[in-house]
């Protein structure tokens, strides 16, 4: 298996496991879209439906499409009608195939599917201006967008945005993830799934804005080292920075979390890097840092 897109799968999992149960909260319904510009991966169409089928308690009387647009749809119509049977899903769980272009159908399968309004998610792979032109019509929309490495970063619309790369050790091979929302608990969100996946053999994190190329293992504490010079270069640029926006900065503009914030900061006063006014207390959102 090409453990990048093994470690793909389990991040849409993971966030799908956060995203469910809030998205078909309300009375319109949600909508899945997974779309492809080359080739489906039947085993990620199958790992979501199945994190949509532990929530059909939670369907009753409300709607959640998944819509399955991209070429080559070969024989993913069928295994996705046997985890079906399988599963026992209920109706309110829907499953809809738009073989063709995917900047061609998407905007069209969102359209007949009734997914402007309510909360959207797309996962897509290889996607073109039109595919995340359409995503945005959701209430929230949502962006999980998977293409290569080296060129300018992409800019869905939505004015929250995270980017990793994804590089296997063996070969070099790498793929950029970039997430987009509309709500900060949507990106935290997403942050938390990304450092929570297991722990992929030969698998590790990039930030592409970091001009030194450091790799990351996956783990739930993360090495601090590029946050730290992140940090401490937004400071040197910025000026001095609330804790309160130095976690904005963190959350918005790096691959960490914003909670990994606060830990960096300490080492840094703890060394005496930084300075904190007030210089006592606990290091609460108002507290302001500064390089002495």
């Amino acid at each position: 298996m090409n453990p990048i897109a093994g470690a793909l799968r389990e991040l849409l999992v993971r966030y799908l496991d956060a995203w469910t149960p809030g998205a078909v909260h309300g009375a319109r319904g949600a909508t899945f879209a997974y779309g492809w510009s080359d080739t489906p991966d039947e085993a990620t169409a199958e790992a979501a439906l199945r994190v949509f089928a532990e929530f059909a308690d939670r369907l009753r009387g409300r709607r959640l499409a998944v819509v399955l647009v991209g070429p080559a749809v070969g024989s993913l119509g069928a295994r996705m009608d046997a985890v079906q049977a399988e599963l026992g899903t209920p109706p309110e769980l829907s499953v809809h195939f738009v073989e063709g272009p995917l900047d061609e159908r998407l905007p069209v399968a969102l359209k007949a599917i009734g997914a402007a309004g309510a909360p959207l998610l797309a996962f897509l792979d290889g996607a073109g201006p039109a595919s995340l032109a359409a995503a945005g019509a959701g209430k929230p929309a949502e962006v999980l967008l998977v293409s290569g490495t080296g060129l300018a970063l992409p800019s869905p619309p939505m004015p929250l945005t995270a980017h990793v790369e994804l590089v296997a050790d063996a070969g070099g091979d790498a793929r950029l993830v970039t997430f987009a929302t509309v709500a900060g608990k949507g990106l935290e969100a997403f942050k938390n799934a990304l450092w929570a996946v297991d722990e992929y053999a030969g698998v590790r994190y990039r930030d592409p804005r970091d001009p030194e190329g450091h790799l990351l293992d996956i783990s739930l504490s993360p090495h601090p080292g590029p946050l730290r010079r992140e940090l401490l270069a937004h400071l040197r640029a910025a000026g001095p920075r609330t804790v309160t926006e130095l976690r904005h900065f963190t959350l918005t503009q790096t691959v960490y979390r914003a909670s990994d914030t606060v830990r960096v900061l300490h080492a840094l006063l703890a060394a005496g890097t930084v300075t904190r006014s007030p210089d006592r207390g606990r290091l609460g959102g108002d507290v302001l840092i500064a390089i002495p």
